[in-house]
């Protein structure tokens, strides 16, 4: 039997090699500094050579005997960075075979009488004159946060939220958030673990972010979300090395997207929407909290239209009319929209990432809902423990009848071989629909 500690600290350096290679492969490394130092003076091996070890510690892993849970995870983080080596030495690789080998999960089309019935419901909440997407973009103009207000609304939902995770899941001793506002940027938030419990926390000030999703943004960017989640993988990493490297694409930042998009319910409740509105009415930002939350609801099965665009796109060879079109039909945006989203589909490094967002919040919500405890209770495991897709979805599948139903509600693909919906959110942040 091997030990484990030589072969997690080689995973750590085919993790740090392949983010010298491709920057931005690793998102934080809390590990031992000499791994990041030996890696930045020693000739860096080929990309044929990182492909190799990636299948030879796939291979040896078995013989660790480590408890299931961490050989799932070990597993699927190696065979993302499998992915990423294969890229590198320029190895043909479909979209679709892509996704499936970084983020552990099939890429499912969208179904158009999903989006239809999507669209009633919105027509319902939201009434008037007009076409659809009119009455849309009226609603989303209606609540837009006045720049001037946006610091003072981030730092009340911050603190409100920071209240709310200690209170339910807990936070370590010492951990902060430094929030900056900037501008010029392709994100609404983004989120740089610093290590030793901090964070540095960007918001974008020249997007107009709509006041009743703010919430949202904070809760993902922050509390309960990335900063949370890094501070708590950072805590366990000492008894479990593994966890010391954060991969940017990975099945693991699939459940994180996950976790960090149903946290906000997981914390506050299901009916966060007046909670949030009195949190910002006490600076003096107005907004209607339990419509917010409704439409909010309402835009979720809709969201796989971005992955349906990004297959259209690399699949199918779609052009960038067609593509627009599917946006502006299904997303009820305007073509100004529609090309924000189309660059980020487009993007060399992120054209993946959607899935993320599609398929992390449906499973890590139906999971949250699924007992045994509350959701706040399983989301603070959720955080802890090395989870990944394959293994939510076993969780899901022997849950019993009553969580079948929450699970067939969200959609959720529990087997790789089933066509189902899903959902979307950005890279490290929300894309506010």
């Amino acid at each position: 039997m091997r030990r484990a500690s030589p072969i997690l600290r080689d995973v750590a350096l085919l993790a740090l090699r392949l983010d010298r290679a491709v920057p931005g492969t690793v998102e934080a490394f809390t590990g031992d500094p000499a791994l990041r130092r030996h890696v930045l003076v020693e000739t860096a091996p080929s990309a044929s050579e990182l492909v190799e070890t990636a299948r030879r510690l796939r291979a040896e892993l078995p013989e660790v005997h480590l408890a299931p849970a961490r050989e799932e995870f070990i597993a699927a983080e190696l065979g993302a960075l499998e992915h990423a080596a294969r890229a590198l030495a320029g190895e043909p690789v479909s979209f679709r075979e892509a996704v499936e080998q970084t983020f552990g999960v099939p890429v499912v089309a969208g179904d158009p009488d999903v989006y239809r019935d999507a669209h009633r419901d919105l027509d319902g909440l939201l009434r008037g004159p007009g076409s659809l997407a009119g009455r849309v973009a009226a609603y989303r103009h209606g609540d837009e946060l006045p720049p001037e207000r946006l610091g003072p609304a981030v730092a009340a939902l911050v603190a409100a939220l920071r209240e709310r995770t200690a209170a339910r899941i807990g936070l370590p001793e010492g951990e902060a958030a430094d929030v900056e506002l900037v501008t010029g940027r392709p994100w609404t938030g983004f989120t740089r673990y610093l290590g030793h419990a901090r964070s540095r926390v960007r918001f974008a000030a020249d997007v107009r972010v709509r006041a009743g999703q703010l919430a949202l943004l904070v809760a993902h960017e922050i509390y309960p979300g990335h900063h949370t989640e890094h501070c708590r993988r950072d805590a366990v990493a000492t008894a479990r090395p593994e966890r010391a490297v954060s991969l940017a694409r990975s099945p693991r930042a699939l459940v994180v997207e996950g976790a960090a998009d149903a946290g906000l319910a997981a914390v506050v409740g299901e009916e966060w929407g007046g909670w949030a509105a009195s949190v910002l009415a006490g600076v003096g930002v107005r907004t209607d909290g339990e419509l917010a939350r409704r439409v909010d609801e309402a835009m979720v099965p809709l969201h796989r239209v971005r992955l349906d665009a990004a297959t259209m796109i690399h699949e199918r060879g779609a052009g960038p009319d067609d593509v627009l079109a599917h946006l502006c039909r299904w997303m009820l945006v305007d073509e100004s929209r529609a090309r924000r989203m189309l660059t980020f589909l487009t993007h060399p490094q992120w054209r993946t990432y959607t899935a993320t967002y599609v398929e992390g919040f449906p499973l890590v919500r139906a999971w949250l809902r699924c007992g045994p405890g509350d959701p706040a209770t399983r989301l603070a495991r959720l955080l802890d423990e090395p989870l990944v897709p394959s293994g939510l979805r076993r969780d899901l599948r022997t849950s019993g009848p009553a969580a079948a139903g929450r699970v067939a509600a969200d959609r959720v693909v529990l087997d790789p071989a089933t066509t189902t919906g899903g959902v979307d959110h950005t890279m490290n942040g929300r894309p506010f629909c």
